[in-house]
């Protein structure tokens, strides 16, 4: 008989193949290129802090009076994972949040970093995620990934949270892109060196440790209940089928970009 862990990993399958070979790494071929997709990604990587600290504050007391609160267990798990996300080490052993890493990778790349900018600088006005991705230059792919990672957090149940996080997130991340980045490294290394650092402590840390302590942490949360199991069945379907929509985006932004570099090519042919 299936458990529901066993029969949540036999669903999303399907979909996880979706994303890891999806048609849009075979179009990143030069560094302008990664610019797009860094463009897109970045809004994931932030959103994944926010569902991190959502999780501390659902499984831990993170308020004045302390009292104890849920299994301990659940409290290490998470506590764990979120030093490890938010004050890990860069290239040169400084302490910073991975999206802080991600963020100095974008600009030495020389990505646009301004639509993810000036989205944090409406949110800290607003403190609306929805209102800020509105007036912020967020692509439509990425507003609805995040949108939706905030429905999750706002519906307060942690074990949902918790699946999506283990098995909707940025373990997805295929081999075959990290082999085009090894490439780029080879021909830039000057521009895409924080990013293949990135990747590099993202394969050592998220992939490895932190996945066995997610999935240990949301083993405990949906426990023996299948009505739990079967929520976060769908959950995490959706969330991965949020991510196969946001890599739609940045292939459609990356077929638009090869279409006008070949007219450009064409026209100065031409001229």
């Amino acid at each position: 008989m299936k458990t529901g862990l066993d029969q949540l990993l036999l669903a999303i399958e399907p979909y996880k193949k979706a994303i890891t070979q999806h048609k849009v790494y075979a179009l990143i071929q030069q560094p302008q290129h990664l610019h797009i997709f860094m463009q897109y990604h970045v809004y994931a990587v932030w959103d994944f802090m926010s569902l991190l600290k959502s999780l501390q504050n659902e499984l831990t007391c993170t308020s004045i009076p302390w009292f104890p609160k849920g299994n301990g267990d659940t409290r290490f798990l998470i506590n764990e994972i979120v030093v490890g996300e938010e004050s890990d080490v860069d290239d040169k052993g400084i302490r910073k949040s991975h999206f802080e890493i991600y963020l100095e990778a974008m600009q030495q790349s020389g990505a646009d970093t301004k639509p993810i900018e000036n989205f944090l600088q409406q949110l800290t006005v607003s403190g609306d995620v929805r209102s800020a991705l509105q007036k912020s230059i967020t692509p439509i792919e990425a507003q609805s990934f995040v949108n939706f990672t905030f429905q999750l957090i706002e519906s307060k149940k942690d074990y949902l949270q918790s699946a999506i996080f283990t098995f909707g997130r940025e373990d997805l991340i295929p081999d075959m892109f990290y082999s085009i980045i090894q490439d780029l490294h080879g021909q830039a290394p000057e521009k895409i060196s924080l990013f293949k650092y990135y990747l590099e402590r993202h394969i050592e840390v998220d992939g490895g440790h932190h996945s066995q302590l997610a999935l240990q942490m949301t083993s405990e949360l949906c426990g023996n209940d299948p009505q739990k199991w079967a929520e976060a069945e769908t959950a995490v379907i959706a969330a991965l089928q949020q991510r196969i929509q946001l890599w739609d985006g940045v292939y459609n932004q990356l077929v638009k970009l090869n279409a006008a570099t070949k007219k450009s090519e064409s026209e100065s042919a031409l001229a």
